[in-house]
């Protein structure tokens, strides 16, 4: 009769995590002061014992069951049997399931920890974006070997927005500037080919990329980074370290950032 003194408490059964169920009753609690109920959280519930052993529980301590089961027959027996015990429950994602269901003209497909699942997802995007930041430009060479992708050109042949874009598809990219005056990290040429990709354009396509690139910061026309034999220069190097490689060769000349990410993405979609 002791643990009847204890404060209400409420069990959070689901057949996932159990984090969305419990958040739900915090939130709900909070507008009691928050520290009035205790939450015990059961996880994983995956066979009808242990949703017995919760109820049985539940009715020694007069507890609330709130519960996430979103497998329909785990969730009718948790209902049925609580009944029959006299426990009060709560079904926490079942009335959304239906409305959605009812919007959508959908069948829910009824698997658990898919929010989970989105979640590591969404930190797999992050991560992807930071590694493209850390290892855009040749900045740490180390990152060649560790990217999922690696992407070499001359001087805005869009590598890094490139890498943006493929980092938004969960790709790790690390992107390699050539120079005919620098020599290209040894990585480059340790990795596997059919990580790289090199990135060509026509020289009047850049010449005119460069020169709108120099305006922009207020530069003059003239200099020597948008001059055509400089550019010429460079791109024959750069297709000579493509071809020391044997990487796959991309001709951005005419596509435009999108195209040229859905493309790589879908080299690499069953990587």
């Amino acid at each position: 009769m002791e643990e009847l003194n204890h404060r209400p408490i409420v069990y959070v059964v689901s057949d996932s995590v159990g984090e969305t169920a419990e958040l739900v009753v915090k939130a709900a609690a909070s507008q009691f002061g928050g520290s009035g109920v205790e939450i015990r959280r059961i996880p994983y519930v995956e066979d009808e014992a242990t949703i017995d052993e919760v109820i049985v529980l539940a009715k020694q301590v007069h507890a609330v069951i709130a519960f996430t089961l979103v497998i329909p027959e785990k969730k009718q027996y948790l209902l049925d049997q609580a009944k029959e015990a006299g426990v009060e429950t709560v079904d926490i994602i079942g009335p959304m399931l239906d409305k959605i269901g009812t919007l959508t003209q959908q069948e829910a497909r009824y698997e658990p920890g898919l929010l989970y699942r989105l979640d590591e997802d969404y930190f797999r995007k992050v991560e992807a974006i930071e590694f493209a930041v850390k290892y855009d430009d040749g900045r740490d060479p180390r990152g060649i070997m560790r990217a999922d992708v690696v992407l070499i050109g001359v001087s805005r042949t869009s590598k890094t927005p490139l890498s943006q874009y493929l980092a938004h598809k969960r790709l790790k990219v690390a992107n390699v500037p050539l120079v005919p005056e620098v020599e290209p990290p040894e990585e480059l040429f340790k990795v596997s080919p059919k990580k790289c990709i090199g990135l060509k354009i026509n020289s009047e396509k850049l010449n005119d990329i460069r020169t709108e690139r120099l305006k922009a910061l207020g530069l003059k026309a003239e200099a020597n980074y948008a001059n055509m034999e400089r550019i010429k220069e460079e791109l024959e190097y750069a297709e000579k370290v493509m071809d020391k490689i044997g990487c796959t060769v991309i001709d951005v000349s005419s596509k435009a950032v999108e195209e040229t990410a859905n493309l790589i993405s879908n080299m690499f979609r069953d990587k």
